[in-house]
């Protein structure tokens, strides 16, 4: 048989906050998973004059994307929730549609990418308006995440953003 929760979550929180919480979180382990494969879709996509340096500047991002993934799934199952990680849940469950693009230059792909972390960032903070109050670990964590998302969205932006003389 098999079991998606424990008889216990964390000290100081209810086994109902801490489902709700874990079930907030599986929405983020969704969106990360998801951005992890966008991301690493795009790095091998991306044609055109300034293909290099977006191939190159999206590999480290997978990479600590992937990491946010492996932090929530184990917040999760703190929690006393088992995590998802399972493809076909992420697509029947997931709110937004697949990314658009196959093979495009570094324009179109950082303009589309700009609109997906729009979307897992806003999504991280829904989240964490919920969760300051029950959980300051969740919100630790989660700060921490959109601190770096947002940092990664500002690179995506700075290479779509035109300077006027």
């Amino acid at each position: 048989m098999t079991q998606k929760s424990a008889d216990y979550t964390v000290p100081g929180l209810g086994k109902d906050n801490g489902s709700e919480i874990a079930g907030l979180l599986q929405d983020r382990l969704h969106a990360l998973n998801d951005l992890h494969l966008v991301l690493k879709h795009v790095h091998w996509n991306v044609v055109g004059p300034n293909f290099i340096a977006v191939h190159e500047m999206l590999d480290p991002q997978t990479e600590v994307v992937r990491g946010f993934a492996d932090e929530v799934a184990e917040r999760i199952a703190t929690l006393g929730q088992a995590p998802s990680g399972l493809s076909g849940e992420l697509v029947s469950d997931r709110s937004w549609s697949d990314y658009p693009l196959f093979k495009a230059d570094a324009e179109s792909h950082l303009t589309e990418l700009d609109k997906v972390y729009t979307g897992v960032i806003g999504d991280h903070r829904q989240v964490l308006s919920k969760v300051g109050d029950i959980d300051p670990i969740t919100e630790d964590l989660l700060i921490g995440q959109a601190k770096e998302l947002e940092l990664f969205q500002w690179f995506i932006r700075s290479h779509l953003e035109k300077v006027s003389a």
